[in-house]
């Protein structure tokens, strides 16, 4: 069998031109070889798979168009097959790589059929491309995992709409108790035990509030706005924090503009979002010196507030800073991955956003705006 690009048929003279037109026109490669691997037939959607013309294959060993392994084994396995009859792929097709003239793969369904050609051993292989075919499928095992991903944050909504339900009214219980234990302080005139006890009657009032605000988040009800200092809202939010900052080692810094104007917030809610940033930042110092964590609150425009929280730590890698603020993503051992995502929310629902920053000394900084004008006119 002498080689040729499209025209070899099986039996010659007016078939030549029929079995010509049919393999020119297939849209899957078609390839034929004889037993010793030598390439006769090529296509040119051969040409369209591999990159290789046709005058470059004919002739030539079909292993070239093989990646490793398949290119050191191919002629052993031919010659086996040839010698004993014991079959691999031929007669029922599988899953390969092929490999095109730039040295790229790419995977494709080979089907291998034989028989005789003028007494001549051939096998036929019908090509087809898989790379779209595993393109689409990826894609909807992403569409899938997100599904997956929307399910559990709506379990998870459930959940803590349930929750928040059931904590309220023990929280109530707790402060009531606590109002009338300050009560018999009072009585008593135990300075002491009042101070005490007023610190736990605002930390439940607090906790109540938080509660109120999940729900109404989980609801997806708007903010609860109300004009605010936002002076007093991040200084009290520090506070509330309760970093320990002296006691492990973190020098703390804030920066507030002065004379900033009041702005239309949920406070609760913002001061959330500045908790979050600030005890993030300490734990991301934790194994780190020095450490430093600054807050900067002021305008990044006239009508735009932007808060900041700063720190000296490692910083956050690439692969986690992509996904950082999308839910059950985090780059703590035993994050959930909530709280920026929470945090996120939060900010949009006031008309701002909330982004990362690479710190130049070293670290991250976590910036937030808040339009001025925001909630007016609602």
């Amino acid at each position: 069998m002498s080689p040729r690009t499209i025209s070899q048929g099986p039996k010659g003279g007016d078939d030549e031109p029929l079995f010509d037109a049919l393999v020119a026109f297939a849209v899957d490669g078609i390839m034929a070889i004889d037993e010793k691997g030598t390439v006769r037939v090529y296509n040119k959607a051969c040409e369209r798979l591999f990159g290789y013309e046709a005058d470059e294959v004919l002739g030539r060993n079909v292993k070239m168009l093989m990646p490793q392994p398949y290119h050191d084994e191919h002629d052993n396995y031919l010659s086996h097959y040839v010698a004993t009859g014991e079959k691999h792929i031929i007669g029922i097709g599988r899953e390969v790589e092929g490999r095109r003239k730039d040295g790229t793969t790419f995977p494709m369904n080979l089907s291998v059929g034989e028989g005789f050609v003028r007494g001549e051993r051939t096998f036929l292989g019908i090509i087809t491309d898989l790379s779209e075919r595993l393109v689409r499928d990826r894609r909807i095992q992403e569409l899938q995992s997100e599904m997956l991903r929307v399910s559990r944050l709506t379990d998870m909504g459930q959940v803590a709409a349930g929750l928040a339900h059931e904590l309220n009214q023990p929280l109530t219980a707790i402060l009531n108790y606590t109002n009338a234990c300050l009560d018999v302080a009072d009585e008593r005139g135990d300075s002491e035990m009042k101070s005490i006890l007023g610190k736990v009657a605002e930390q439940a009032t607090r906790a109540g509030n938080i509660i109120r605000r999940l729900r109404s988040f989980i609801e997806k009800r708007g903010p609860n706005r109300s004009p605010e200092d936002i002076a007093h809202t991040i200084d009290e939010a520090i506070r509330l924090g309760q970093i320990n900052a002296e006691e492990r080692g973190i020098r703390m810094r804030i920066v507030i503009e002065h004379g900033l104007p009041a702005v239309m917030i949920d406070r609760v809610q913002i001061q959330q979002v500045v908790i979050n940033l600030i005890k993030n930042a300490a734990e991301a110092m934790e194994h780190w010196t020095p450490r430093e964590l600054v807050v900067e609150v002021g305008r990044a425009a006239p009508d735009l507030l932007q808060i900041s929280v700063a720190d000296s730590g490692p910083g956050i890698s690439e692969e986690v800073r992509d996904k950082l603020f999308k839910p059950f993503v985090s780059d703590k051992v035993h994050g959930m991955g909530m709280g920026l995502s929470i945090c996120r929310g939060i900010v949009e629902a006031h008309g701002g956003r909330l982004w990362l920053e690479a710190n130049p000394a070293r670290g991250s900084i976590f910036r937030f705006t808040i339009p001025m004008d925001v909630g007016h006119g609602e």
